[in-house]
């Protein structure tokens, strides 16, 4: 980042993060957390469609192909797209420690343009983990995951308990998550901020 925020520097105390041993191997897909999302579920049309895998520690590395829907000017993704982007690979690190937590702050660096019809390879991973407080980075390169480096994004992510959902999401949503009867399913649902 050109110039990170203090809101988003680990505290001295900060620890290391520790890959959760449940966590998916390398290499996993993770599939959507909620089918609804906007990021990476699939009964969204114009969604991202996101695709993420779990990566080595604890990161993900995640993909995604800029469609006409989410231009913003002609011919491009639009800025707002690119940082849901980033927020939906780094919100899926939370699978990698088995936390739900929500998104905090953002704070994002567009490099270059991203052309309509490019794939966004993202790779995110923890750098920090503070009591409830979750630090991590991610970037998003053009074309593969040596390519030209097109955003960034730090961010801070905040463990919260299953009833921030409870007590703000619209109740038959939450009612049918909570009644999938895929336990993984389930349990993803709530990872990360909807």
């Amino acid at each position: 980042m050109s110039a990170t925020s203090a809101a988003l520097e680990p505290p001295a105390d900060a620890v290391r993060p520790v890959r959760h041993p449940d966590a998916p191997a390398p290499g996993e897909p993770l599939g959507a957390h909620y089918e609804q999302c906007f990021g990476c579920g699939g009964g969204q049309s114009y969604g991202l469609h996101l695709v993420a895998r779990a990566g080595e520690g604890v990161g993900v590395v995640a993909e995604f192909t800029v469609r006409p829907a989410h231009q913003g000017a002609p011919g491009l993704a639009h800025g707002g797209v690119l940082a849901t982007a980033l927020d939906e690979t780094l919100g899926s690190l939370n699978w990698m420690l088995r936390k739900i937590a929500v998104t905090g702050r953002l704070e994002t660096d567009f490099v270059r343009p991203v052309p309509v019809g490019a794939v966004l390879h993202l790779a995110a991973e923890v750098t920090a983990v503070a009591g409830r407080k979750i630090y991590s980075t991610a970037t998003g390169r053009i074309g593969g995951p040596d390519g030209p480096v097109a955003v960034r994004a730090d961010a801070l992510f905040v463990e919260v308990k299953v009833e921030h959902f409870l007590d703000n999401g619209r109740p038959e949503e939450i009612r049918a998550a909570m009644d999938d009867p895929d336990q993984s399913r389930r349990a993803r649902a709530f990872e990360v901020n909807p």
